[in-house]
């Protein structure tokens, strides 16, 4: 979830004092990083994924399910591989040792994240390996577990903040707690690294209150009108209540957000500009694929009118303080800003958003003197809008060790730009080449939801990374007003999105950027943009990926067969005829005998649900509304790039 750095983080308090210090050096390393690599290039295309697990213990005789708090105890053995190679290749200059996987802690302490060994490479016939990856990291996960332990991938724990819902269990402590939560405890958090703790407090010192989320409740028959909770009875202090809001559930946690799961991609570009590219066509794509993969239906023990993750984990870490949210009038901040640090983005970086006004649509808040320290130093327009509107945050992640007073800081260091950089939660995020490494310009994409099988997560994968192929060797150009990006992503999070909503979408896709035209845009169902507008030039995302596809000299049988089936389950998710997995959890919960149509999701409901999706996932159980699985074509046979 962002850098990990050594040594003690410092206190808000005592950060305040060096935000001007880390803004001004932290421009100075990206403009020194940005003119000494703007103009590199020839790097291959590679990829990689990203997977968050959630380990959950089961109780076969109570029928419970809780959250394992075991990250730790767990990463401790898993990285250990990693380590013994650092070491090999510091002593002899290589090492023989083989990563299948690389595993980094997340914010829960039931979290943790596995990613390839090494990145996919630019032949289309690693895309029969991803699936195959994603399994060896789950079964070396699960090797290590308890008999009555399961490693789930999905993005949320229904019961996330009911009483007792971690083993071991703690109690919250809203009077003392780093995020003074009536629901979440501190050990819930990752506590191996300092970072975590400290930055749900500094986010909760610096926003002058804890975070509040309100999300509204799924009103099903028995469901109670007004929906409204007591929370006298937990400790709450009056404060929780007032922010409460009548019809929603109330979080007040970074742990509500950050202790979710999603799955993202990053890719490393041939250049700074194809970066650039790929960062402006994708951010159209993000809420499409939110949408698509929604996984989020219940939240603290209940079933929500959303299904999406996206806004909780926004209000999880919004450190805006009343002047910045606009409910006070600006005295002590320099800025109101209309979103949290964690949202879409804000603006288009490329040349191509350039060729008609009206992409870029949305005004942009950003630092005007950071802006000139960046121009006059040779970065350009689009560029050092973006850097400067980053750096309208403050640091809420600052380490002591990583501070020189006198700003005499190396010509490799990058910490203060990383530090805004990383805690900049954006739908994409642009990524500068790290000094003096063979990685090159990189891009994220961050919107999915995770998915209950390895099948589904391959899918969604392949499909974006092939989507990037397609962009790229075609030129296609998706751009369209990023006004337009937003209310998609407000739509993509509602209840069924797929089936019931419409969505902004450009139909002349095979514009050149070149053209200067106000782009044709309207409204498309999910179904219509992947799967094509019958009797219309649009043929949809799907058959334009399988086209590239037939013009690949390289690619096998095997993995075109395995694409396939891919796509069979992207395009019939669009249409309908597939559930999400989000519409599939809130349909069990609702048919579980132990639900009284009243919202409430019981821990009898989750035991069975996490018993239903471990057995899915390990291909024991059949759930044809989720997917047909067909035979595993997924290898892991080294490929020729």
């Amino acid at each position: 979830m962002g850098l990990l750095s050594e040594g003690q983080p410092m206190e808000w308090e005592d950060m305040k004092a060096w935000q001007d210090h880390v803004r001004k050096y932290g421009v100075e390393q990206f403009i020194r990083l940005y003119n000494r690599l703007k103009d590199e290039n020839g790097r291959s295309l590679k990829w990689g994924d990203e997977v968050e697990y959630i380990i959950v213990k089961l109780d076969h005789d109570s029928k419970k399910a809780k959250l394992s708090l075991k990250a730790k105890e767990l990463l401790d053995v898993l990285i250990q591989p990693e380590e013994d190679y650092k070491l090999e290749v510091e002593k002899t200059g290589s090492s023989n040792i083989e990563l299948p996987s690389l595993w980094r802690p997340e914010y829960a302490s039931y979290m943790v994240e596995g990613t390839p060994g090494g990145p996919y490479g630019g032949s289309t016939n690693y895309f029969n390996t991803v699936e195959h990856n994603m399994r060896t990291r789950r079964r070396e996960l699960e090797q290590m577990l308890d008999k009555d332990e399961i490693c789930v991938s999905t993005s949320s724990f229904p019961r996330l903040g009911c009483l007792g819902f971690t083993h071991p269990e703690y109690l919250p402590d809203p009077a003392n707690s780093f995020t003074r939560s009536l629901f979440w405890p501190n050990e819930a958090t990752f506590l191996g690294h300092p970072r975590f703790a400290r930055l749900s407090e500094n986010i909760r010192k610096r926003r002058g209150e804890k975070v509040a989320i309100n999300i509204p409740i799924f009103r099903d028959e028995n469901t109670p009108q007004p929906f409204r909770e007591d929370f006298s009875l937990i400790g709450d202090d009056g404060s929780s209540q007032a922010a409460a809001k009548d019809d929603h559930v109330y979080l007040d946690a970074m742990g509500f957000g950050m202790g979710l799961c999603c799955l993202q991609l990053t890719f490393q570009a041939h250049s700074m500009s194809e970066a650039r590219e790929l960062y402006d066509q994708l951010a159209p794509l993000c809420p499409i694929m939110l949408a698509l993969t929604a996984a989020s239906p219940a939240h603290r023990g209940y079933l929500v009118d959303t299904d999406c993750r996206w806004d909780i984990i926004a209000g999880s870490v919004d450190d805006r303080t009343r002047e910045e949210r606009g409910l006070d009038p600006l005295k002590e901040n320099k800025f109101a800003i209309p979103k949290s640090r964690y949202d879409s983005i804000d603006s288009f970086l490329s040349n191509c958003c350039n060729k008609w006004d009206g992409y870029n649509d949305n005004e942009v808040l950003y630092d005007k003197d950071i802006y000139k320290d960046l121009t006059d130093a040779g970065v350009d327009h689009l560029m050092a809008q973006h850097v400067a509107h980053l750096f309208i945050r403050d640091s809420v992640s600052l380490f002591e060790n990583k501070i020189k007073k006198d700003g005499n800081y190396d010509e490799d260091d990058i910490d203060h730009f990383e530090n805004i950089q990383s805690t900049n939660w954006q739908t994409m995020r642009f990524k500068p080449p790290p000094p003096g490494d063979k990685i090159g310009w990189r891009v994220e994409f961050r919107p999915c939801e995770l998915q209950i099988s390895d099948f589904e997560n391959a899918a969604v994968c392949c499909f974006v990374v092939l989507l990037t192929r397609s962009i790229l060797s075609y030129k296609w150009n998706l751009l369209m007003p990023i006004s337009l990006v937003d209310e998609n992503m407000k739509r993509a999070q509602k209840r069924d999105a797929v089936l019931t909503q419409k969505f902004w979408w450009r139909k002349d896709i095979f514009t050149a950027c070149e053209d200067t035209t106000q782009p044709e845009v309207t409204e498309m169902s999910i179904d219509e943009i992947l799967n094509g507008i019958p009797g219309s030039d649009y043929q949809g995302l799907i058959a334009l990926v399988r086209d590239y596809l037939r013009g690949q000299d390289d690619i096998e049988a095997d993995t075109m067969c395995t694409l396939s089936n891919y796509w069979q389950l992207l395009s019939q998710r669009a249409s309908g005829k597939l559930s999400t997995n989000a519409h599939w959890m809130r349909k069990f919960i609702r048919g579980h005998p132990s639900y009284k149509k009243d919202s409430k999701v019981t821990e009898e409901a989750v035991y069975d649900l996490m018993v239903a999706i471990d057995q899915i996932q390990r291909g024991e159980r059949k759930e044809p509304s989720l997917f047909v699985k067909a035979e595993k074509k997924s290898k892991s046979a080294h490929v020729k790039a």
